[in-house]
């Protein structure tokens, strides 16, 4: 960049860091007078059970959020389709804005087993710490009183993913309250479905393209911040496939006394085949399993190496004495395809278990996948490794003459809506003006990551679909449990959700964007 252009930004940095400063000090002026009122709002929300098939309460988040923002002066409707979970859509018109803004979440959660939770996980409850630092339960906070930064607030979906909403809704009332005003038009699009990966948003987004068309930068509002707590931007996501393996064994459940050592055991059948997936360190041997990678580019291997080691900290963090791979960073083995058993089941454990063989053994397996990955191709390699193995792919229950011509039978049973890895460029014009804008409010902490670990597959559909570029801006903490029991949200994190919300509405004109097309 020459001495021109640089003489010719300073306006910009000058405007944008003073800017921002108005509008982070609007924030925490807001959350230091109303912090207790916005936790309380948030409590409300996730009191509501919010798994997508679950088609009530699904329409009561979707009309309590719609409620909300459209009380703050947006434009509020929700996009429907037969027998989907509704998009809640609202718009905010800002007159001569330049640019358009579409900030995505989703107001659906994981399933969950109210019998591996300490708390019911629709009754939210506050912490004065994180449980597994030895946090105690405490009433939610009352107007007047202070909140410190390191309560949690459990409950399911406290993370992922009404967090980001939460965040918006605080960070247009501090912007009110100070006088402060939008600079970029403002579109909201809440994903009702997307912990079920989202099967309809292709159709959502042809049958209402007309929404979308003036979008500039898709702000995809979902994943925590970097495991140091330091701030981060994502640009792409990784994809995702499913396979489950059925192994069957004699035809019913059999006396292991009496049938030990002679009836085929599906559990060590299964645990074989598995083991022949993967090598001693974790790399996967399934033929041809890394080919289709597509390599970075060069300017993203120069973030990477800018990303803080955390490699020790990670293991402290986890519990760990080593790690997969060969001494790659957890960033680095990202970047690559991954083979994880997500669950398997033969029989039953502790003071359930029986002297049974079972007469089968399953396997859930997941497939992360990277740019370059095709889903169904990924899952053919899979199958072909199976085969290769001896075994006999049946995608039915096997019958009793199929039983009887095959020594080793396997169920496969492929997920019907998996979907692929999407990045965008780092250096795309559209956004630079967002990262710039983010680091006058974080400064040198902002960490920069070719693609984040979780997968959505929004983030094909605007990449691919739209041909939008998007960012992935991150807000909540990594140890909060998300999927699982448990789940929370350090407040801290929701507070700095409000300042980068604020940071992001008011974020100056996009000066950079017409310097990179001239």
């Amino acid at each position: 960049m020459n001495k021109f252009v640089l003489l010719f930004l300073l306006p910009f940095f000058v405007q944008a860091q003073n800017t921002q400063n108005k509008s982070v000090q609007a924030s925490r002026n807001w959350i230091k007078q109303e912090g207790p009122a916005i936790l309380s709002a948030y409590a409300d929300l996730l009191s509501i059970p919010n798994h997508s098939s679950d088609a009530v309460n699904i329409r009561k988040n979707a009309n309590m959020i719609s409620g909300m923002f459209s009380s703050r002066g947006f434009s509020m409707q929700l996009l429907e389709l037969d027998g989907a979970p509704p998009i809640v859509y609202g718009e905010r018109k800002v007159p001569n804005a330049q640019r358009t803004l579409c900030f995505y979440a989703h107001y659906d959660g994981q399933p969950v087993d109210p019998s591996t939770w300490k708390n019911a996980p629709f009754q939210p409850v506050m912490y004065d710490n994180a449980m597994f630092k030895g946090g105690k339960q405490i009433p939610l906070p009352k107007k007047g009183e202070t909140v410190n930064d390191d309560w949690r607030l459990y409950a399911r979906s406290a993370s992922d993913d009404k967090a980001p909403i939460i965040a918006m809704m605080a960070a247009i009332d501090a912007l009110k309250a100070a006088g402060l005003q939008y600079t970029s038009n403002i579109k909201l699009f809440f994903d009702g479905e997307e912990e079920s990966g989202s099967p309809h948003m292709k159709s959502y987004l042809e049958k209402y393209h007309a929404l979308f068309d003036d979008i500039t930068v898709w702000l995809l509002c979902d994943g925590p911040v970097f495991q140091t707590g330091d701030p981060s931007l994502k640009f792409g996501g990784r994809g995702v496939t499913d396979m489950e393996l059925t192994v069957y064994g004699a035809s019913r459940p059999l006396h292991s006394g009496h049938y030990g050592n002679y009836a085929p055991d599906p559990g060590f059948m299964l645990s074989q085949l598995l083991a022949s997936m993967k090598d001693a360190q974790g790399n996967v041997l399934i033929e041809h399993y890394y080919e289709s990678v597509e390599p970075i580019s060069e300017f993203e291997k120069a973030q990477l190496k800018k990303v803080p080691n955390i490699e020790q900290l990670l293991k402290e963090d986890l519990g760990i004495n080593y790690t997969e791979g060969t001494g790659q960073t957890l960033f680095e083995r990202l970047l690559l395809p991954s083979l994880t058993v997500k669950g398997l089941s033969s029989g039953n454990v502790g003071s359930l278990a029986r002297n049974v063989i079972p007469s089968t053994a399953v396997a859930a397996l997941s497939l992360r996948l990277v740019k370059g990955n095709d889903p169904e191709k990924m899952l053919d390699l899979v199958e072909a490794h199976i085969k290769k193995q001896g075994w006999h792919i049946v995608y039915t229950d096997p019958d009793h003459e199929t039983r009887m011509k095959y020594p080793k039978i396997v169920k496969v049973d492929r997920e019907k809506y998996g979907f692929p890895a999407a990045k965008v460029s780092m250096d795309h014009p559209a956004i630079l003006p967002v990262i710039e804008s983010v680091k006058s409010f974080t400064g040198d902490k902002l960490v920069l990551l070719p693609s984040e670990g979780g997968s959505n597959g929004i983030f094909t559909l605007i990449f691919d679909n739209l041909k939008k570029p998007g960012i992935s801006v991150n807000i909540v903490n990594h140890d909060n449990n998300q999927h699982a029991e448990d789940e929370n949200v350090r407040v801290g994190n929701i507070w700095y959700g409000v300042d980068l919300m604020s940071v992001l509405l008011t974020m100056p004109p996009p000066t950079i964007e017409k310097i990179k097309k001239r």
